[in-house]
């Protein structure tokens, strides 16, 4: 047994900024409500994440070894003789990602990608769907909160630190067992994307109409309540002068 790379830097950098992303744009939704005005900036991080999810697919495919999906898509029978051994004690350690967490991690990756789309279609005015983000929002919220009890149950019981592994990306397994590099190159591509994302999703919001821009694509959505904006709107055009002569 040997420390070796085994998490290639795009993925760890993706797993560190999704979840701080997630937790701010939760607490910017639950925390704060939809009537405030640091509410459009949850959808805002929501999008940004949404591409993140999209470019994590990509790398999913064609990434390095314990990035690809073909490395831990396990059985329905390896989840259960792993969560079996959680309780026993008899179960092994895994080079990448352990099934539990690995249904865990495709599980929030389809539930974020419904999270996008149909905040997306909100923003394009179809209401018909808020309850399903909604629904959706709580579900996200639920397996982070199955993954964050997995990691500490698994840590606890074979003293194996993988939160610790996913930040230098090295985990002490049969030598033959890591990766030749960290790929820094495309971390930085990743980088470089998310931040230009992320930058003209900000630079096009508008304050009054809480819309902005979907780049690329060249959408219009409105990020805040139609209601609330339009209060905004007609109290902006309401000028005293006006109301006296009502």
């Amino acid at each position: 047994m040997k420390r070796v790379l085994i998490w290639d830097l795009p993925t760890r950098l993706f797993h560190g900024l999704f979840a701080i992303g997630f937790s701010i744009a939760a607490l910017l939704a639950l925390g704060f409500g939809e009537e405030s005005r640091f509410f459009p900036y949850h959808a805002i991080i929501g999008l940004t994440l949404a591409l993140m999810v999209i470019i994590r697919v990509l790398w999913g495919l064609i990434g390095s070894r314990y990035a690809r999906f073909r490395s831990f898509l396990f059985k329905p029978a390896d989840v259960a003789v792993y969560l079996s051994g959680v309780l026993t004690g008899r179960g092994g350690r895994h080079a990448g990602h352990n099934p539990g967490s690995a249904y865990a991690i495709l599980a929030m990756l389809v539930v974020m990608l419904g999270l996008a789309i149909t905040g997306i279609m909100m923003g394009t005015g179809n209401e018909s769907v808020e309850e399903v983000h909604e629904l959706l929002a709580y579900a996200m919220l639920a397996l982070v909160g199955a993954h964050i009890l997995g990691v500490i149950v698994h840590t606890v019981r074979y003293q194996d630190n993988i939160t610790a592994s996913m930040i230098h990306g090295r985990k002490t397994v049969d030598e033959q067992s890591g990766i030749r590099s960290a790929r820094p190159v495309v971390a930085a591509v990743f980088l470089f994307i998310c931040v230009g994302w992320i930058g003209a999703l900000i630079r096009s919001y508008d304050p009054g109409t809480q819309s902005t821009w979907l780049p690329l694509v060249g959408m219009r959505l409105t990020l805040g309540e139609a209601e609330s904006v339009e209060k905004g709107v007609s109290s902006e055009h309401l000028q005293p002068d006006d109301a006296d002569d009502d």
